[in-house]
């Protein structure tokens, strides 16, 4: 071949491997999904509940989703450095019990967090948190802890019981059907602002069905709020459990509830 023209040719073929290539690392960028950052909050809750080994597993059940990158803190005061922004979610993980919650500055960025836009999931006893020393936390997750005393009821003793699907159209619980799980049966969530209800269960104490799993708006903000959870076996006896939490955590992001490359995947 003449050197004069297989110099060009070279250079052509050159070029066009490295637009090959750049091509297919810009398609699979494009491709990929964006990360949902969720910041656990946790640290400290009541004795029975150990915070030590759930909030491990909670971690990998949520990565178990490609899309969730996950950072435990054991700080709940480190909510007053939150930003809106800095994570498509926060999951609260504690109960301050018989000892103050976070401070001033911690319930205002979390609430600007949310109200800006930012997702806000709880789990379990963290609808007990602040107990009742900042009421606009009521409002911020719809329904909280109610207390304790006597003839108080908080839930029901610990067991097997149905967790049944209110709404089955709803992105989060979408194709799942209902499940026993064992667990405790929160019976005495209080408040009075609108929730959509997405799960319930009846109680064997008084007979009442309870929410279980729901979600609701704040401001900008989208909220998911599960009351199951007292232990590892809790979160791991059933897979609906970890499911919903995957779910409930990826909508409250204001991504889809369920990843692309799953099949059968609904769009919200």
């Amino acid at each position: 071949m003449n050197p004069k023209i297989a110099r060009p040719a070279c250079v052509a073929l050159a070029m066009g491997a490295v637009l090959f290539t750049w091509l297919r690392v810009t398609t699979a960028q494009e491709a990929a999904p964006a990360p949902v950052r969720v910041l656990l909050v946790t640290g400290m809750d009541y004795p029975a509940h150990k915070w030590q080994e759930t909030a491990p597993v909670l971690r990998r059940l949520l990565e178990a989703d490609p899309r969730m990158k996950v950072r435990v803190v054991e700080q709940p005061e480190a909510l007053a450095l939150l930003r809106p922004g800095d994570w498509e979610v926060v999951l609260l993980h504690f109960q301050n019990w018989e000892q103050p919650g976070p401070g001033a500055a911690a319930r205002l960025s979390l609430s600007n967090h949310v109200a800006s836009g930012g997702g806000l999931v709880s789990v379990h006893f963290a609808c007990g948190a602040w107990h009742g020393e900042w009421p606009e936390f009521q409002n911020l997750l719809g329904r909280v802890w109610h207390g304790s005393g006597p003839g108080k009821s908080q839930h029901d003793p610990r067991g097997p019981f149905r967790v049944e699907m209110v709404d089955r159209e709803h992105p989060i619980t979408r194709g799942l059907a209902d499940f026993t799980t064992v667990d405790e049966l929160y019976t005495c969530l209080t408040g009075d602002a609108p929730i959509h209800l997405l799960a319930q269960a009846t109680s064997k104490v008084d007979g009442r069905a309870h929410p279980q799993v729901f979600v609701r708006d704040y401001g900008r903000g989208r909220v998911f709020v599960t009351t199951l959870g007292h232990d590892v076996q809790a979160w791991t006896n059933h897979p609906t459990v970890g499911e919903l939490l995957r779910r409930g955590t990826a909508w409250a992001a204001g991504a889809s509830a369920v990843p692309a490359s799953v099949p059968g995947k609904q769009p919200e």
